[in-house]
């Protein structure tokens, strides 16, 4: 892998060969931590929530080190243990997926939201790149384990022909690893707390900036999946914290983004914090500085579209067409935004607007009345 978090595939017989961060020696350190827990049975712990396989992984201590999600276990991936899924799709395959979306790219979408968040400096999603790893607990096949125990008794039984073998144990997974953020809660936890007990005026501007990075980043990716239950909020009351910033907010579950059309009416795939109090502010000139210069230059836009480019055609299922599609709409979202900035708009403002590039379409989202009023 690169810095980017690309990622290149070896002959290995371990998930720590096709490993390699050598522009960031300090996600490669915490990637190692995780792969040498689990050679010492410290394994990656299935997460309840959600329907795909997702997993924390640990240290040898027990400590949280990150989320993984393989590529193979994802919502309508072929080794999903959710069941549901596999009977969603047999039995509604009308509704099956999301119609705008490629289908078992979501580990991608994870990795590129975090590389668009770094280019634009939003510094609201936790650090994310592509990985193998290995692990007892990841949902295999039963044809997959089989070899695998067969395998491991030919070594210890006839070593000389156990050598041979390409690959001893399960085979690594590819997938998106997150690093894990701590200190956090869902954003609905903070939002009612700050509706009974508002914030002071600076560390609520604290709260907007955060908020403007948020909706600028999913504005972008076309986030298809943002709910008050999907991003977090740290709050650290003055005093209490060791840090500059008493409140951040960080952006997970960046899965279901990057759609190669815009949502149809029907399922339009809201922005649900388009009914947030904040959405009716308009953008800072601090937000305006930070992204604003880049945003309007096509020269950076077109390097964001050449690295986009490097991380999804790694992929075994890369379809050249339907990328250039994905970048189309994200252009679109691009020149609609600058106009946005340059125009004083508020975040709400910005996504009632016609998409800039392709077919009309007015981006619309159904609100339920919000539970706060005011920050």
């Amino acid at each position: 892998c690169n810095d980017d978090g690309l990622f290149e595939r070896k002959t290995s017989n371990s998930s720590g060969d096709f490993n390699h961060f050598p522009g960031d020696p300090e996600f490669g350190d915490i990637i190692q931590r995780a792969e040498q827990a689990i050679e010492g049975g410290v394994f990656p712990e299935r997460i309840s929530q959600g329907s795909s396989g997702s997993y924390f992984v640990k240290d040898s201590k027990g400590k949280i080190l990150g989320v993984f999600k393989p590529k193979s276990e994802e919502p309508y991936g072929h080794l999903n243990p959710k069941w549901t899924k596999y009977f969603h799709k047999l039995c509604c395959p009308c509704c099956f997926g999301r119609g705008c979306l490629i289908p078992n790219q979501g580990y991608l979408s994870e990795v590129a939201a975090s590389l668009v968040d770094t280019r634009l400096g939003l510094g609201v999603v936790p650090k994310t790149k592509a990985v193998y790893l290995v692990s007892e607990t990841f949902h295999y096949n039963t044809i997959d384990r089989a070899k695998s125990r067969g395998k491991k008794y030919a070594l210890e039984m006839v070593p000389k022909v156990g050598r041979h073998f390409h690959r001893v144990g399960l085979p690594p997974k590819l997938g998106s690893f997150q690093l894990f953020v701590e200190g956090y809660h869902e954003a609905d936890y903070w939002l009612r707390r700050f509706e009974a007990e508002p914030l002071p005026e600076n560390i609520r501007k604290q709260l907007q900036s955060q908020f403007e990075r948020l909706v600028i980043l999913d504005y972008v990716i076309r986030n298809t999946d943002r709910g008050n239950d999907n991003w977090l909020i740290k709050y650290e009351k003055p005093g209490e914290g060791e840090g500059e910033k008493a409140i951040q907010i960080a952006a997970i579950d960046n899965g279901l983004a990057f759609p190669f059309k815009h949502p149809d009416e029907w399922r339009a795939y809201p922005f649900h914090w388009a009914c947030l109090p904040q959405a009716k502010v308009p953008f800072s000139q601090e937000t305006r500085e930070l992204v604003l210069s880049r945003l309007s230059d096509m020269n950076f836009v077109q390097d964001l579209c050449e690295d986009l480019y490097e991380l999804f055609m790694a992929d075994k299922g890369f379809d050249k067409t339907m990328f250039e599609r994905q970048m189309s709409v994200m252009r679109g979202q691009i020149l609609n935004l600058s106009q946005a900035l340059k125009d004083n708009k508020t975040p709400i403002q910005l996504v009632q607007m016609v998409v800039t590039l392709g077919t009309a379409f007015t981006q619309t989202f159904h609100c339920k009345r919000p539970f706060f009023s005011s920050w």
